[in-house]
């Protein structure tokens, strides 16, 4: 299993819509509350907190909410001082595992993921441990519904993109992340408006799990990590077949 197309993140989504709405508000709350931090409040001057708001307009976050999140964050209100961390470990089979984490409380966040690795079959690493497995990549995504895939193609290559793929109706563009904002406003210039921008990490390998065991725990180690509060993005490099996923 490697998502939805070759460059997207392993995701595994479920539970009722609106629960997973609110849990989508609070990260994104929170990475609005990170990029003010470090960036300002001004998003024509900071790159990530003009991503953030992007983001949050796509998942039909009110401006309200939004608007809030960046006077808390510029105003230093208590409650909204936010540490981003970075967590590595390894899941069955030999897997890797990243997880982007942003927390108020460093040392329940550390206990608790350790405590969710270890449950899980899975073992908390050492900084850098699997890092090194992940290339650090800008993603667009652009719906092909009424569009060439030739014109999208040398638009998003005269932007500026890495590599470009087509998949499930939509094309997928890979830039270097410094290169995002360029690379999507070549893109909008031509006409075609991104449904997704981010910036994400993608495996330079993948693993085969091939057993069904394997692949069950592999699946509830990623599921334990990726449903926790403080994790805003999980990845991992495993790949499971259809065939296994259908005995999951």
């Amino acid at each position: 299993m490697s998502g939805h197309s070759k460059w997207a993140n392993i995701k595994r989504r479920k539970g009722a819509v609106d629960a997973e709405r609110a849990k989508a508000f609070t990260k994104i709350s929170r990475e609005i509350i990170v990029a003010v931090q470090q960036g300002g409040p001004d998003p024509d001057g900071n790159f990530r907190l003009k991503l953030m708001i992007q983001k949050a307009k796509a998942a039909n976050m009110p401006n309200d909410n939004i608007n809030r999140c960046i006077q808390k964050a510029a105003g230093n209100t208590e409650g909204t001082k936010m540490d981003e961390i970075v967590y590595e470990g390894y899941g069955p089979a030999g897997t890797a595992i990243l997880l982007e984490i942003m927390t108020d409380n460093r040392n329940r966040t550390a206990s608790e993921i350790r405590y969710l690795f270890s449950r899980n079959g899975g073992n908390l690493g050492e900084t850098g441990c699997v890092a090194w497995m992940f290339d650090r990549v800008g993603r667009i995504v652009i719906p092909m519904e009424g569009k060439d895939e030739d014109d999208v193609m040398m638009a998003a290559l005269d932007a500026g993109a890495e590599d470009v793929g087509f998949e499930d109706g939509n094309c997928e563009i890979v830039t270097l992340p410094e290169n995002l904002e360029d690379v999507r406003k070549g893109l909008m210039e031509q006409g075609f408006e991104p449904s997704e921008v981010e910036v994400t990490r993608i495996p330079k390998n993948t693993v085969a799990v091939e057993d069904v065991e394997q692949a069950r725990q592999v699946v509830k180690l990623y599921d334990a990590l990726d449903e926790y509060d403080d994790v805003q993005n999980a990845y991992s490099n495993f790949e499971i077949s259809d065939e296994i996923l259908e005995q999951l």
